[in-house]
């Protein structure tokens, strides 16, 4: 099983969207790369910490690969806008693909490569290490499938 974590706006639908993609077999809701420890979601809507929302992925590569699963992605968010996807306004709403393995960062670049060649405007979006990351509070975890007419700013059908 590979790992990855890819910010996108609200978790909510992002971690909804790429729980149906065949090959993911794990998704988590949390904050990533932050500058302090254990942030409540309060603090990371509310507060300068640093934190992206985002999903912590596991997905198994011999039925997934991440060049497939970074194609799904881009087609979920606006890489060009900073700080905002949809209605979402704030730095914890950016978009981010942070990689717990060095070999992925060539595959992330060139991914990020190609989909620029889509916009006039310039891919704003992070590629990192990740350097930290928490999991969010129960209640915002398969948020949508425990609250199907919940909020979602991405298109799910």
């Amino acid at each position: 099983m590979k790992e990855i974590v890819l910010a996108g706006g609200c978790f909510w639908g992002v971690e909804e969207f790429l729980s149906r993609i065949k090959g993911v077999a794990e998704t988590e809701v949390g904050y990533a790369n932050g500058r302090t420890e254990n942030p409540t979601y309060e603090q990371v809507c509310n507060l300068n910490t640093g934190f992206a929302e985002a999903v912590y992925i596991k997905y198994d590569e011999n039925l997934l690969s991440l060049e497939d699963l970074l194609e799904e992605y881009w087609g979920i968010v606006d890489p060009t806008v900073l700080n905002r996807q949809g209605p979402d306004v704030g730095s914890q709403y950016r978009t981010g693909i942070y990689y717990l393995d060095e070999r992925d960062r060539d595959i992330i670049v060139k991914s990020r490569d190609n989909i620029q060649k889509s916009y006039e405007k310039k891919v704003v979006t992070e590629i990192e290490p990740l350097k930290n990351y928490y999991k969010a509070e129960e209640y915002h975890q398969k948020y949508l499938k425990k609250n199907p007419n919940g909020y979602c700013h991405i298109k799910l059908d």
